[in-house]
């Protein structure tokens, strides 16, 4: 989803969740004269950012001007750009849950043609289960993935066996897991998980969609998630099953707060992005290197196997870029597999594997062992959030009805009616 290059500790939580991913299409022109590439981003890639803009430039000789602003503003900034005719922009980043609000609003360049036709590009190598939602409305291409993201279940090896418990295969079992050790250690501000429920999509969305995920036999619909079944309310209750456990108060936890508690040893469970597995074991950054260990979500009884696209980008092309081949250029370079190995082994470049080359790359295992090993189970299987138009209040209506649960003025079922309800209508 979001990740900085730079330090991590609790400011690059914000860097760690949302990973900013980029690859390389590896041919470049040599000499790029005064051209200047325009570069819309999202402030939580900021450091993802500045490694394109320093590696293309010294492939190609190509400037490239970076503008970064808030992830939630990038939609706008887009589809105002394209549509005011300021044509500010090349490149357009993008979250892929908006892919088909941007392509309707005229806002990202129609690509089938180019990227099903280059070669260099390899699209069939791009992991499956990221490339469609990312890229895909209506059966036509809008951009190219740079950063694949999916929470795995990361976990304190010692608060485990100190409290004699063992890693959660399903959640009922996660509950009880979390349940042991808060009751028996939160007096000494040890909790037994960490439930990220802030009100947005990277924080409560992504606790909701790992549930849903992994609780339903069917996958996620991404034009129009099936809440209107006993598996979304499950997945709703069981993160209200987990609150009481949970690092205090889960409404009021996102990634930056709950990261640094992980890292600082004094939370059993937290379900992340998969380049958590680097940090944790850097001893500048974490107190429990050695002391963590990393599995695949847990499942519901019907469930599978399984993890939500939480999070990640993609990189498109304005409409009225000043130079579309250039524009091209650089986004086939922001999601080729040299850049992509390149930045999925580099510690703090907070990037995940997009490729199936990538994510089995003998230098991927021998970076991350533990983490690329769960990755390569997950990630093929991911599911996507919703990624029609209307995704964007679709994604902020659950959270606002999500939040109110949370807070006891909803039980799991109203939350879903009434997301429910309200996704039919945006719908109609």
């Amino acid at each position: 989803m979001i990740r900085p290059t730079a330090a991590f500790a609790s400011v690059a939580a914000v860097g760690l969740v949302l990973a900013g991913c980029s690859g390389d299409s590896g041919s470049g022109s040599s000499d790029g004269g005064d051209q200047t590439l325009q570069v819309l981003i999202a402030a939580p890639q900021e450091g993802a950012g500045n490694i394109l803009e320093e590696e293309f430039e010294a492939a190609t000789g190509v400037g490239v001007e970076v503008e970064v602003v808030p992830y939630d503003q990038i939609q706008t900034k887009a589809v105002l750009d394209a549509q005011s005719g300021t044509n500010n922009y090349d490149v357009i980043q993008y979250w892929y849950t908006s892919v088909g609000a941007l392509a309707e609003a005229g806002a990202l360049a129609d690509i089938t043609e180019w990227v099903e036709s280059d070669d260099e590009i390899d699209a069939g190598d791009f992991i499956g289960a990221i490339f469609e939602p990312y890229t895909q409305y209506e059966g036509a291409t809008y951009g190219l993935p740079i950063d694949g993201d999916t929470h795995v279940l990361f976990y304190n090896t010692e608060i485990f066996e100190r409290n004699g418990v063992e890693v959660p295969t399903t959640w009922d079992e996660y509950v009880e897991v979390a349940k042991t050790i808060t009751e028996a250690e939160s007096g000494d501000g040890v909790y037994g998980s960490a439930i990220l429920g802030a009100k947005n999509a990277f924080n409560i969305g992504s606790t909701f969609f790992n549930r849903l995920a992994t609780m339903s036999p069917d996958p996620i619909d991404p034009q129009m998630p099936q809440l209107n079944t006993e598996y979304a309310v499950d997945a709703a209750q069981a993160m209200l099953d987990a609150s009481p456990y949970a690092l205090p108060t889960p409404l009021e936890i996102g990634f930056e707060q709950a990261l640094p508690q992980f890292l600082s040893g004094t939370v059993g469970m937290i379900e992340f992005w998969t380049d958590l597995g680097v940090f944790a074991q850097d001893p500048e950054q974490s107190q429990i290197v050695d002391g963590w260990g990393v599995a695949p979500l847990p499942t519901g009884p019907e469930g599978s196997v399984s993890g939500a696209l939480n999070a990640g980008w993609a990189m498109g092309i304005s409409p009225n870029a000043s130079d579309e081949d250039l524009a091209k250029q650089f986004v086939a370079f922001a999601s080729s597999k040299e850049m992509n190995e390149q930045l999925i082994t580099t510690t703090g470049s907070g990037v995940d594997p997009i490729r199936t080359s990538t994510l089995d790359s003998e230098a991927y295992k021998e970076f991350a062992p533990e983490v690329s090993a769960v990755a390569a189970e997950v990630l093929p299987n991911a599911q996507s959030w919703p990624t029609s138009p209307e995704a964007p209040e679709m994604i902020q209506s659950l959270n606002d009805n999500l939040a109110l649960m949370l807070q006891g003025s909803l039980t799991a079922q109203e939350a879903m009616d009434q997301t429910w309800e309200t996704w039919q209508s945006l719908a109609d």
